[in-house]
């Protein structure tokens, strides 16, 4: 049944959380915030998308969720990087058994058709830049920071309903206790030696001014990626927002050539670390503990979860070097002042072969994999 009203969205919402809570390894998060992310009214991804929510009921019981949604900016990329005109997704995917699965795979199929949509793609929560993907290796271990948990059945339900896998992301982990191998430590050397480079950290004090940085380079540098559709001012101010308590300037670089930025990596402390500890709950005392490790998070794991060098430099050793440079710099600031030891970058295309390349030579491995799967809409 198509839910739409406040009531609705805290029932579609407390439905995927009876999933997530039988699922090993995974990480409540905030209700709270979970709630917001499906509000129109605060979600600014509803300024160029709109979204139709479901909930499949058996027995007077809840036993799935999806939505169906479309987004205005999408449909204007061109077709070949993945979505363009006619395109609409699928997400928040949770059901019981496999005729739910394709139950609510219908239903969204037929709400997307009725918009004029002549294919579905998905999971993607609801944005790209938010929990694309559907978890199809790593369900051994826990997820990091905004990063989705779902078990290994949901991929055969969703491929016995026609859908075929469109594209594959993954996450790399590293050891970053260890130093890199002497190959990184020559390339960073060396760029440390350029007067021309400047690698520094994001400054809190001046936040607008090095959000808009960022988001100019981004927004250039995954241009031409996969996926890829325009990070918005509004959605960037909420981001910001959003994530500014888990910014710690230690872990956020600016490299800049002949003074001119051209480059970044964030950086975010594992939050899970502490939200499983507290359930996902804040109250009664779930506050405190979310408190405490906001003011010094020491040995949180540390993901790598965005990071983009100017179209100008791709393909060239300067944009490795950069790249090189910023995640030496992080590393030593992760291990050496948070007591960190285990690092991780992504997502990742699969064939993006410039990450990937660096994923390799800094010896990390894949630790999770994802799928993001497609069909015609009949």
């Amino acid at each position: 049944m198509p839910v739409s009203d406040k009531r609705g969205r805290a029932r579609f919402v407390d439905c995927g959380r009876a999933f997530s809570d039988r699922l090993p390894h995974f990480v409540p998060q905030l209700r709270s915030e979970q709630l917001e992310l499906i509000d129109p009214a605060k979600n600014p991804f509803f300024g160029h998308g709109r979204a139709q929510f479901f909930i499949a009921t058996r027995g007077g019981r809840d036993v799935g969720r999806i939505s169906a949604h479309i987004d205005d900016l999408a449909l204007a990329m061109p077709a070949e990087q993945g979505f363009g005109p006619g395109t609409g997704f699928f997400g928040y995917f949770d059901a019981s058994d496999e005729a739910v699965a394709h139950a609510l795979l219908a239903a969204a199929d037929a709400w997307l058709r009725a918009e004029g949509m002549q294919r579905m793609m998905g999971p993607i929560s609801l944005s790209i830049w938010e929990e694309p993907g559907l978890l199809v290796r790593g369900q051994d271990h826990a997820p990091m920071i905004m990063m989705g948990h779902h078990p290994a059945a949901y991929a055969g339900w969703i491929e016995s309903a026609g859908l075929g896998r469109a594209q594959t992301l993954f996450t790399y982990e590293l050891d970053i206790s260890k130093e890199f191998p002497p190959l990184v430590q020559r390339i960073v050397k060396s760029g440390e030696r350029n007067a021309r480079i400047n690698v520094r950290q994001v400054d809190k004090s001046r936040w607008d001014d090095e959000v808009a940085i960022v988001l100019g380079i981004l927004n250039d540098a995954w241009s031409d990626n996969w996926g890829f559709v325009p990070f918005t001012p509004a959605e960037v101010a909420y981001a910001g927002k959003k994530l500014r308590p888990i910014i710690f300037e230690e872990l956020n670089m600016i490299a800049e050539v002949d003074g001119k930025p051209v480059a970044f990596m964030l950086t975010f402390p594992d939050i899970n670390m502490v939200l499983a500890k507290i359930r996902g709950k804040l109250f009664p005392f779930g506050w405190f503990h979310l408190l405490r490790w906001l003011r010094h998070p020491k040995g949180a794991g540390m993901r790598v979860p965005l990071m983009g060098v100017v179209k100008e430099l791709h393909n060239s050793r300067l944009a490795s070097q950069l790249a090189f440079m910023m995640i030496s710099a992080i590393r030593n600031e992760a291990h050496g002042t948070f007591g960190s030891t285990r690092g991780e970058i992504g997502w990742i295309l699969e064939d993006n072969q410039g990450m990937v390349a660096i994923a390799d030579t800094i010896e990390s491995h894949i630790n999770r994999e994802y799928a993001i799967y497609a069909k015609p809409i009949a």
